[in-house]
């Protein structure tokens, strides 16, 4: 047997690879964060498969449900939204079933930020303004961010910033990125991102923490900083330049 680590996406049911619904409709196993993963993406699982939420269960138990698949001889799609290279809380599972010698792979899903892109309808990277994209956290509630990787270090090289988890934090947050970026550095916050309820803010580093207040944002939602959201005026990329030898 094999546990499927998946990625699935961002919130949209037809938004996963088509591996990954293969293997979603042939697994008799399933475990998925309920309050990430959509319902919807659960309806090719075949018939009397075991469906396990895993949005109360910690570690150990979730180890358990994987090792007992192993056991039985049983194919396991394990679920977990976006893409599992980021933040997904892989790491340590595999750590676990390496050590019950419980063999695993990984198929990759569609990213928050890809999707948080998608519906503002920008290229994160352009040419002249931004080349580099910054996909980032803050600490608050969960684990501290490792030495040397602070938001102003970051800020400070004028990159695309994408920030994840940290939506409820957002008039800290603008005010320490000010400092870098200014005031009127352009900003946007992608709300479930999407999904049919999706949300979309645009402001700039001075109003945005204002309008998520507002909105009510608290959770699930993407922060993008940087001048390439609102870019008009940049050079051709080299890529279709008639001058690039070819």
């Amino acid at each position: 047997m094999t546990v499927h680590f998946i990625g699935a996406g961002p919130g949209a049911a037809d938004l996963i690879t088509v591996r990954a619904a293969r293997l979603i409709a042939a697994a008799p196993v399933c475990l998925y964060a309920g309050a990430l993963v959509p319902r919807e993406l659960l309806a090719t699982a075949p018939a009397g498969a075991r469906l396990v939420d895993t949005a109360d269960l910690d570690l150990d138990q979730i180890t358990s449900e994987l090792v007992a698949a192993h056991g039985a001889g049983l194919d396991v799609a394990r679920l977990h939204s976006g893409d599992p290279s980021i933040y997904s809380a892989m790491a340590e599972q595999m750590r676990r079933l390496d050590a019950a010698g419980v063999p695993y792979d990984v198929v990759p899903g569609v990213p928050a930020f890809a999707a948080a892109a998608a519906s503002l309808k920008r290229e994160l990277t352009v040419p002249g303004v931004a080349q580099t994209v910054v996909l980032t956290r803050t600490s608050a509630r969960s684990t501290p961010m490792p030495p040397g990787e602070s938001l102003a270090a970051y800020a400070a090289t004028g990159a695309t910033l994408v920030l994840h988890l940290a939506v409820q934090r957002m008039t800290e947050l603008a005010s320490e990125l000010a400092a870098h970026y200014g005031e009127d550095c352009p900003v946007a916050v992608v709300a479930r991102a999407s999904r049919d309820d999706e949300q979309v803010l645009r402001g700039t580093l001075a109003d945005i923490a204002g309008q998520v207040t507002d909105a009510g944002i608290r959770r699930t939602a993407v922060v993008v900083v940087g001048r390439a959201l609102t870019a008009g005026q940049f050079p051709d990329s080299h890529l279709y330049s008639s001058s690039r030898q070819r």
